[in-house]
Protein backbone atom coordinates (compact mmCIF):
# COMPACT_ATOMS: atom_id res chain seq x y z
CA UNK A 1 0.00 0.00 0.00
CA UNK A 2 1.30 3.48 -0.88
CA UNK A 3 0.76 6.85 0.78
CA UNK A 4 -1.44 7.85 -2.17
CA UNK A 5 -3.89 5.15 -1.08
CA UNK A 6 -3.86 6.34 2.54
CA UNK A 7 -4.66 9.30 4.74
CA UNK A 8 -2.50 10.71 7.52
CA UNK A 9 -3.86 9.69 10.91
CA UNK A 10 -1.27 11.17 13.25
CA UNK A 11 2.19 10.99 14.75
CA UNK A 12 3.59 8.81 17.51
CA UNK A 13 4.71 11.43 20.01
CA UNK A 14 5.69 9.58 23.19
CA UNK A 15 6.08 6.35 25.09
CA UNK A 16 3.35 5.79 27.65
CA UNK A 17 4.43 2.91 29.84
CA UNK A 18 7.27 0.48 30.41
CA UNK A 19 5.16 -2.17 28.58
CA UNK A 20 5.70 -0.69 25.14
CA UNK A 21 2.62 1.53 24.88
CA UNK A 22 2.79 4.72 22.82
CA UNK A 23 0.75 7.89 22.39
CA UNK A 24 -0.40 8.88 18.90
CA UNK A 25 -1.34 12.54 18.42
CA UNK A 26 -4.35 12.18 16.12
CA UNK A 27 -4.88 14.68 13.32
CA UNK A 28 -8.67 14.52 13.29
CA UNK A 29 -11.76 16.36 14.49
CA UNK A 30 -13.29 13.06 15.66
CA UNK A 31 -10.66 11.13 17.66
CA UNK A 32 -13.31 8.82 19.14
CA UNK A 33 -13.86 7.37 15.65
CA UNK A 34 -10.41 5.76 15.82
CA UNK A 35 -10.51 3.92 19.15
CA UNK A 36 -11.62 0.55 17.70
CA UNK A 37 -8.98 0.10 14.98
CA UNK A 38 -7.41 -3.31 14.41
CA UNK A 39 -4.23 -1.93 12.85
CA UNK A 40 -2.47 1.14 11.48
CA UNK A 41 0.23 1.66 8.90
CA UNK A 42 3.41 3.18 10.30
CA UNK A 43 5.95 4.89 8.09
CA UNK A 44 9.18 3.06 8.81
CA UNK A 45 12.31 3.36 6.63
CA UNK A 46 10.20 5.05 3.92
CA UNK A 47 7.77 2.11 3.81
CA UNK A 48 4.29 1.74 5.27
CA UNK A 49 4.38 -1.19 7.67
CA UNK A 50 1.20 -2.63 9.25
CA UNK A 51 1.17 -2.73 13.04
CA UNK A 52 -1.63 -4.62 14.77
CA UNK A 53 -3.29 -3.10 17.83
CA UNK A 54 -3.90 -5.11 21.01
CA UNK A 55 -5.78 -2.28 22.71
CA UNK A 56 -6.24 1.46 22.52
CA UNK A 57 -7.98 4.26 24.41
CA UNK A 58 -8.20 8.02 24.26
CA UNK A 59 -5.98 10.03 26.59
CA UNK A 60 -7.10 13.65 26.79
CA UNK A 61 -8.74 14.85 23.60
CA UNK A 62 -6.54 13.87 20.64
CA UNK A 63 -4.01 11.47 22.13
CA UNK A 64 -4.61 7.80 21.44
CA UNK A 65 -2.86 5.41 23.86
CA UNK A 66 -1.96 2.29 21.87
CA UNK A 67 -0.49 -1.09 22.71
CA UNK A 68 0.80 -2.72 19.52
CA UNK A 69 1.34 -6.46 19.16
CA UNK A 70 5.04 -7.39 19.43
CA UNK A 71 6.03 -4.03 20.96
CA UNK A 72 6.77 -5.19 24.48
CA UNK A 73 9.41 -2.88 25.94
CA UNK A 74 10.21 0.79 26.34
CA UNK A 75 13.04 0.36 23.83
CA UNK A 76 10.67 -1.13 21.22
CA UNK A 77 8.34 1.83 21.73
CA UNK A 78 11.24 4.31 21.61
CA UNK A 79 12.02 3.19 18.04
CA UNK A 80 8.54 4.29 16.95
CA UNK A 81 8.58 7.83 18.39
CA UNK A 82 8.25 10.44 15.68
CA UNK A 83 6.81 7.97 13.16
CA UNK A 84 3.76 8.98 11.13
CA UNK A 85 0.69 6.76 11.09
CA UNK A 86 -1.71 6.20 8.20
CA UNK A 87 -4.92 4.37 7.36
CA UNK A 88 -6.33 3.31 3.98
CA UNK A 89 -8.57 5.92 2.33
CA UNK A 90 -11.37 3.34 2.43
CA UNK A 91 -11.51 3.78 6.23
CA UNK A 92 -12.51 7.44 6.07
CA UNK A 93 -16.05 7.99 7.35
CA UNK A 94 -18.64 9.06 4.73
CA UNK A 95 -19.30 12.78 4.66
CA UNK A 96 -22.38 14.82 3.87
CA UNK A 97 -22.75 16.12 0.30
CA UNK A 98 -21.52 19.61 1.27
CA UNK A 99 -18.48 18.32 3.19
CA UNK A 100 -15.12 17.14 1.87
CA UNK A 101 -11.77 15.74 2.85
CA UNK A 102 -8.83 17.86 1.77
CA UNK A 103 -7.39 15.15 -0.48
CA UNK A 104 -10.73 14.84 -2.33
CA UNK A 105 -10.75 18.35 -3.74
CA UNK A 106 -7.22 18.49 -5.18
CA UNK A 107 -7.71 19.12 -8.90
CA UNK A 108 -11.16 20.72 -8.53
CA UNK A 109 -11.88 23.82 -10.62
CA UNK A 110 -12.75 26.93 -8.61
CA UNK A 111 -15.51 29.21 -9.86
CA UNK A 112 -15.85 32.59 -8.14
CA UNK A 113 -19.20 34.40 -8.30
CA UNK A 114 -17.53 37.63 -9.52
CA UNK A 115 -14.51 36.41 -11.48
CA UNK A 116 -15.61 33.10 -12.99
CA UNK A 117 -12.97 30.37 -13.19
CA UNK A 118 -10.08 31.42 -10.95
CA UNK A 119 -8.07 28.21 -11.35
CA UNK A 120 -7.58 24.69 -10.07
CA UNK A 121 -6.93 23.56 -6.50
CA UNK A 122 -3.37 22.25 -6.25
CA UNK A 123 -3.27 21.78 -2.50
CA UNK A 124 -4.55 22.76 0.91
CA UNK A 125 -2.37 24.74 3.31
CA UNK A 126 -3.51 23.82 6.81
CA UNK A 127 -0.37 25.02 8.58
CA UNK A 128 -1.93 28.43 9.24
CA UNK A 129 -4.62 29.39 11.76
CA UNK A 130 -7.17 29.03 8.95
CA UNK A 131 -6.80 26.45 6.19
CA UNK A 132 -6.24 27.90 2.70
CA UNK A 133 -7.14 26.68 -0.77
CA UNK A 134 -3.95 26.72 -2.89
CA UNK A 135 -5.16 27.60 -6.38
CA UNK A 136 -3.15 27.78 -9.61
CA UNK A 137 -4.33 30.01 -12.48
CA UNK A 138 -1.77 30.07 -15.29
CA UNK A 139 1.45 31.25 -13.67
CA UNK A 140 -0.33 32.81 -10.67
CA UNK A 141 -0.79 31.18 -7.27
CA UNK A 142 -3.81 32.19 -5.19
CA UNK A 143 -4.38 31.53 -1.50
CA UNK A 144 -8.06 31.71 -0.58
CA UNK A 145 -9.20 31.11 3.01
CA UNK A 146 -11.24 27.94 3.34
CA UNK A 147 -14.10 29.77 4.98
CA UNK A 148 -17.64 28.34 5.08
CA UNK A 149 -18.98 31.81 4.31
CA UNK A 150 -17.04 31.85 1.00
CA UNK A 151 -18.07 28.36 -0.14
CA UNK A 152 -21.37 28.49 -2.02
CA UNK A 153 -21.49 24.98 -3.43
CA UNK A 154 -19.36 21.86 -3.82
CA UNK A 155 -20.13 19.90 -6.99
CA UNK A 156 -18.21 16.64 -6.45
CA UNK A 157 -19.43 14.87 -9.63
CA UNK A 158 -18.17 17.78 -11.79
CA UNK A 159 -15.10 18.43 -9.60
CA UNK A 160 -15.99 22.08 -9.09
CA UNK A 161 -16.18 24.36 -6.05
CA UNK A 162 -18.18 27.58 -6.23
CA UNK A 163 -16.97 30.48 -4.08
CA UNK A 164 -18.21 33.95 -3.28
CA UNK A 165 -15.04 35.71 -2.16
CA UNK A 166 -14.91 39.16 -0.58
CA UNK A 167 -14.20 42.11 -2.81
CA UNK A 168 -10.50 42.62 -3.48
CA UNK A 169 -9.30 39.14 -2.50
CA UNK A 170 -9.07 37.61 -5.99
CA UNK A 171 -7.94 40.93 -7.53
CA UNK A 172 -4.99 40.93 -5.14
CA UNK A 173 -3.66 37.87 -6.99
CA UNK A 174 -4.94 38.28 -10.52
CA UNK A 175 -4.57 42.09 -10.65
Amino acid sequence: MTKDECFYLGKIVAKFSFKGEVLIKLDTDEPEAYTEMESVLIEYNENLVPFFIERSSLQKSTLLRVKFEDIETEQDAEDLIGAHTYLPLTMLPELEEDQFYFHEIIGFEVIDSEHGNIGRITGINDYTAQALFEIKKGDKDLLIPMNDEFIEKIDKPNKTIYLNTPEGLVEMYLG
